[in-house]
């Protein structure tokens, strides 16, 4: 840190004191404070020369004048102690603790001295998708993404076609494959190529893996979990899910939202204003809607979901499940209720309960409240024009 960068900290360090002045700060201190992750001078919790103190500290640290801080802080612990000031004592404890951490863990980043290359991959479906991580001295410095058709030792042939340059000298890999001899001549230098099963450089590989999933089939995963906790024939592709809101039975909506592929399809999102309910009967109203929804649907010859959602529990199933009956469709329908997450299936009494980790039930809480945001967004959009109206 240069000596003007260290003025400019020590000056907004003084000048903090004096905006109090001015009355633009606040005279309470935040949350941070409350937890412990700041001193509050904007609040007054501390006086300018501990701060002041704070900020010349965190000069040194940025500096890397570590050794020096360290044993200022030591001195400081040590001489709280005598003078029975333990809990200044003990926060200095606490911070020398924590910077003896970080000094370890960038001594551990500082070693690894070479570069490597992270890449794994997974399969779905006849594709590769494939992820390469690049790691510079401990740093991830870059990743680039491949998808291609599963054939032959594409693993392989990947590696030959990508290194005919700049070569690292470790390559980390979910599988065992015999190229580092080649790799190791092409370079003109050993290259090692490791397959770890336990440590850092896996969790590496976990990384990329998740990264992969995240970007190219988490939605295929979704969906393969949902079909198998529900025991559907196949994966719900086209999902649709029902809601209502209302305040205390006035402006009562419906909504309706539309996933495909596990994903949002806002363009096939419905909204409903109640017409035949009065009141509050949430049941009567989803009744409602499930009709006006798939009627239209069956009219106009239409594309029916694979699952529907019904934002509740019994009550509100049995409610859809009436509508339904009525049109003579036999769609898989669920219903969701919201305090425990239990997932109510027609024909079976007790309601299914998923693990909370599950992708399935991630899905279904993503789709509901969904559902319940959109709801709640027409609902308020129709008392406000309402109450426009009204002063009007």
């Amino acid at each position: 840190m240069s000596g003007e960068e260290r003025d400019v900290l020590l000056k907004f360090a003084n000048n903090l004191f004096r905006l109090r002045t001015c009355r633009k700060l606040p005279k309470r201190a935040c949350l941070r404070y409350s937890m412990g992750l700041c001193t509050a001078p904007c609040a007054m919790k501390i006086n300018e020369t501990d701060y002041s103190s704070d900020v010349l500290n965190a000069e040194k640290l940025l500096s890397g004048k570590t050794d020096t801080l360290l044993k200022e802080m030591k001195v400081g612990m040590a001489n709280a102690s005598r003078s029975q000031e333990y809990e200044v004592a003990k926060v200095l404890r606490d911070r020398i603790l924590s910077l003896e951490h970080l000094l370890e863990k960038q001594r551990v980043e500082t070693m690894q001295k070479h570069d490597q290359h992270v890449i794994n991959y997974i399969v779905s479906k006849g594709t590769v998708f494939l992820a390469l991580f690049k790691v510079s001295k401990g740093i991830l410095s870059g990743k680039e993404e491949y998808e291609f058709q599963e054939i032959g030792d594409y693993l392989e042939e990947f590696m030959l076609g990508y290194y005919q340059d700049n070569i690292p000298e470790e390559i980390i890999l979910p599988t065992d494959i015999n190229m580092g001899e080649y790799l190791s001549e092409k370079k003109g230098k050993n290259v090692t190529l490791t397959v770890p099963s336990r440590g850092e450089k896996k969790e590496l590989l976990d990384l990329v893996k998740i990264n992969l999933e995240s970007t190219f089939i988490s939605g295929e995963l979704d969906l393969d979990d949902l079909k198998e906790k529900l025991n559907l024939p196949t994966p719900p592709k086209r999902i649709e899910c029902f809601d209502i809101s209302h305040l205390s039975g006035t402006n009562s909506v419906g909504a309706m939202v539309h996933f495909r592929d596990g994903k949002p399809d806002k363009s096939n999102y419905r909204r409903f204003k109640i017409k035949h309910i009065g009141g509050i009967d949430d049941f009567a109203m989803i009744n409602e809607i499930v009709e006006r929804r798939y009627s239209r649907l069956i009219k106009e010859n239409s594309e029916l979901p694979d699952l529907i959602i019904i934002d509740g529990g019994k009550g509100q199933l049995s409610s859809a499940l009436e509508a339904l009956n009525r049109l003579n469709l036999r769609i898989p329908t669920i219903g969701l209720a919201k305090q425990e997450e239990e997932v109510f299936v027609p024909g079976r009494e007790a309601s299914l309960v998923f693990d909370r980790k599950s992708r399935a039930l991630k899905l279904l809480q993503r789709i509901r409240d969904e559902t319940h945001r959109f709801a709640i967004t027409y609902q308020k959009l129709l008392r406000g024009k309402r109450i426009k109206g009204e002063k009007k």
